[in-house]
């Protein structure tokens, strides 16, 4: 792996582009890490080990660069001229030469993005099996490691109406398959952890749409998913990934709290968590900040897809997110919790239409890597200086300090009790200011 070259067969695809290595915030190389140092310690823990990134398999390696208005505009050489075992073999290559040039420790992958076009479910299946044993020979050659593997349910036409929310029988059965395979798959590579991302687990009319069936169903099958790790022994965690709407019009995963309340509906919410994207929150009309919150709050924090949106676009437009402020917001909430244990930051970007270069998607994960690792000095920089975890806890002093706030939390409060309380001593409180400005300037003295 140190030579970035490392392959298990083909030719080197990027030729033309070393090995990417730290050189310091002075450095002019446009392919060098800046603020990217894996081995230097932040908050009693090395940087590579709190950001955990990963790439992501699909958009950068199997999107041609279509939309909906056109065809694709990339030319890349893995692509081939039909989706054959030959183009899903020089793709795999090429993307274990990208990741090892990186230098970045994970990958992610859907089934479908590691195989060649496959016609039938068992097509698929036998696909999926002999491109596992090729994975398991690159994560061997480059050290690479799997953060998580998830089954596309959303691609085939089968599953227009959803996967395990299908009104189908056959095409959920067909999805079970599809979960059960890669979630074997998963385990037996190693992936710390695995995804369903229920793109088209959703309605868009409730019309035609039996939505307490679709619910239930969805339940039953998520159960039958954590039974199955249970099972074959995989370690790592199961993942839900909120999105509001887009594919569908309405998507059951809405955001972390409706995620929550679903799985403890079904006695999950111990056995799931989810994997937030920043882009999905904004969809859902919430910060990403917001989102790592309240996931930490529920205890359901589990791993990242690392991307943005555009403001002026209310869809999934999956940028590099290169917003260090926002990031840092994101990592004030999550850091104090522990950080990711077996979650990391996935690039589940891409780059745009108009950047057809192969050195382009270089660029485009300096930049995000480096944007990651800005925000993680920045918040390390805000949350050991104390300043805001002192101001917040002066603000709630009172529940744990005053008689009234520890009467109104004791176990005999009663409504009626509390409202004596309060006119019995004529309480007539003023407002307290909650400083936000001060605080802002705070975090935006700390950027790096």
């Amino acid at each position: 792996m140190a030579d970035g070259q490392i392959k298990v067969d083909g030719d080197p695809v990027f030729k033309g582009i070393d090995p990417i290595k730290f050189e310091g915030p002075d450095s002019d190389n446009p392919l060098a890490y800046r603020y990217y140092n894996k081995d230097q310690m932040v908050m009693g823990k090395r940087m590579e080990d709190h950001l955990r990134m990963a790439v992501c398999y699909w958009h950068t390696f199997c999107w041609d660069g279509f939309d909906v208005f056109g065809g694709g505009t990339f030319n890349r050489p893995w692509h081939g001229a039909a989706n054959d075992r030959a183009a899903a073999d020089a793709k795999m290559a090429a993307a274990f030469e990208f990741f090892s040039k990186l230098g970045l420790p994970y990958y992610c992958f859907h089934d479908v993005d590691v195989t060649e076009e496959s016609a039938t479910p068992n097509e698929l299946s036998n696909n999926f099996k002999r491109q596992a044993d090729r994975l398991a020979a690159y994560q061997e050659a480059t050290g690479v490691k799997l953060l998580w593997g998830t089954a596309n349910l959303f691609s085939n036409p089968r599953f227009g109406a959803g996967g395990l929310t299908n009104p189908n029988p056959e095409v959920a059965a067909c999805a079970v398959r599809q979960v059960r395979d890669c979630l074997e798959v998963t385990e037996a590579l190693g992936g710390e952890n695995y995804v369903l991302w229920g793109g088209r687990e959703g309605y868009d009319t409730l019309l035609n749409t039996d939505l307490d069936r679709e619910l239930s169903n969805f339940g039953r099958f998520l159960a039958m998913v954590v039974d199955h790790k249970h099972k074959i022994g995989f370690q790592g965690k199961i993942l839900i990934e909120p999105k509001p709407h887009e594919p569908m019009y309405h998507q059951y995963d809405f955001d972390s709290a409706t995620v929550y309340g679903f799985l403890k509906r079904f006695g999950l919410e111990n056995e799931v968590h989810v994997n937030i994207e920043p882009n999905h929150a904004t969809l859902a009309g919430h910060s990403f900040a917001h989102e790592i919150a309240t996931a930490v709050s529920l205890g359901i924090m589990g791993s990242i897809d690392i991307n943005c949106g555009n403001y002026q676009n209310g869809w999934d437009t999956d940028q590099f997110n290169l917003d260090v402020r926002d990031i840092t917001l994101a990592l004030i909430e999550l850091l104090p919790s522990g950080g990711l244990d077996t979650g990391g930051f996935n690039f589940d970007a891409k780059v745009r239409r108009q950047s057809s270069e192969v050195e382009d998607l270089f660029h485009a994960h300096v930049g995000g890597v480096d944007a990651l690792a800005r925000a993680l000095l920045s918040a390390a920089d805000i949350l050991e200086k104390g300043e805001l975890a002192k101001l917040k806890s002066e603000r709630y002093a009172g529940w744990e300090n005053s008689d009234l706030g520890k009467l109104m939390l004791s176990e005999g409060a009663s409504l009626e009790s509390i409202a004596n309380k309060a006119a019995e001593s004529g309480l007539n409180p003023s407002h307290t200011s909650g400083r936000q400005e001060m605080l802002e300037n705070l975090v935006n003295r700390s950027l790096k």
